[in-house]
């Protein structure tokens, strides 16, 4: 694995392509989701929800509930065909995609919409993680929109954030795992950040470490 390799000639699918309107789609209920979130907390506030009764406080939060539910379901069918994009050509993806679809309406009316999307989750969640490791040792058989080593460790990053993210949401009850999944999902976003945004400098970063081993060794080493 050449990890301090980076390619600087990144190449871009082109727009329209299958690629490129998932970006767009989750983008967009992203933005959908930060935008309930921000409205709501400000209305909270200026509201004065917290001086209201406990009924009309749970009226407020299941409205908002309301609201963003169905941006969180459609962010959960994106990732759970973002994700295995990553390792599969597309007509295994449409057949993984309408399998997994299947499962979630099955487990959905069996045990309810709740638990029928976090199945579609730790699905996504477990190809992730192969996602990602397969990322960190360099396997050039996985699809990403662009090329060099460190962006694809950070898309990978990123996603695995975002995974974890939405799982926190519907896992919020419990306190100490959602404790766990929020530091987690804030570390791997910020590191996925960096590695896609500032990759030469990463590159660089890495080099620089990789020479002050290398000296260091070499002092060390008996004449």
């Amino acid at each position: 694995m050449n990890a301090g390799r980076y390619e600087k000639n990144i190449t871009i699918k082109p727009k329209g392509s299958f690629d490129y309107s998932l970006i767009l789609a989750t983008v967009g209920v992203l933005f959908a989701i930060s935008v309930i979130c921000v409205f709501g907390m400000f209305y909270f506030k200026l509201a004065n929800i917290q001086l209201l009764s406990p009924v009309e406080k749970y009226v407020y939060m299941s409205r908002m509930n309301l609201a963003v539910a169905p941006f969180i379901i459609t962010l959960i069918l994106l990732l759970g065909i973002c994700v295995p994009k990553r390792l599969l050509p597309i007509r295994w993806l449409n057949i993984f995609g309408a399998f997994l679809a299947t499962v979630a309406i099955a487990v959905t009316a069996w045990k309810g919409i709740a638990v029928g999307l976090i199945v579609v989750l730790t699905a996504s969640l477990l190809l992730q993680l192969v996602v990602l490791v397969m990322a960190v040792l360099g396997s050039q058989r996985l699809h990403f929109e662009k090329s060099g080593y460190w962006v694809r460790v950070g898309s990978s990053l990123i996603h695995l954030g975002i995974i974890l993210f939405v799982l926190d949401l519907l896992l919020y009850k419990h306190l100490a795992l959602h404790l766990f999944l929020f530091w987690v999902t804030t570390g791997s976003t910020v590191l996925g950040m960096l590695f896609c945004f500032y990759a030469q400098g990463v590159v660089r970063s890495v080099k620089k470490i990789r020479r002050q081993a290398s000296r260091r060794r070499i002092e060390d080493e008996p004449l």
